[in-house]
């Protein structure tokens, strides 16, 4: 009897383990800082829930945009999206042309929405 429990014990071990490793290969968080180390492109959203911030980085540097939900001429959307980066040294070696990149990353996402870039990339943007 006590075998069989051992064995019963042993098995939920291991399907809790399993279970445990897949929930830290599809953590959100550590795919966004893997992404930030590599220097390569993630973008973290909850598009139903319009209360959660966008979260993104690309080339190492990490980005987050607050949506703000409006009226278009047949329905509620997310109309703006205020960007700003969490670490203004990270900026450094990024170009206008990787701005407009994710300007269009968000654009594919949210057609109706109007990017505003908050300080200091919107210096990056006015300059010609």
């Amino acid at each position: 009897m006590i075998v069989y429990l051992f064995r019963i014990l042993l098995l939920a071990a291991i399907i809790l383990l399993v279970y445990s490793i897949i929930q830290y290969f599809r953590n959100p968080d550590r795919l966004l800082n893997n992404a930030k180390e590599t220097k390569g492109f993630y973008y973290l959203d909850e598009r139903g829930n319009s209360k959660k911030n966008i979260r993104f980085v690309y080339k190492g540097c990490q980005f987050e945009g607050e949506k703000y939900v409006g009226t278009t001429e047949d329905s509620f959307e997310i109309v703006d999206i205020h960007v700003t980066v969490i670490d203004p040294l990270e900026l450094q070696g990024l170009t206008r042309d990787d701005l407009y990149f994710l300007e269009k990353e968000l654009l594919l996402r949210y057609p109706h929405a109007k990017i505003t870039w908050k300080h200091p990339i919107n210096k990056l943007l006015l300059r010609n």
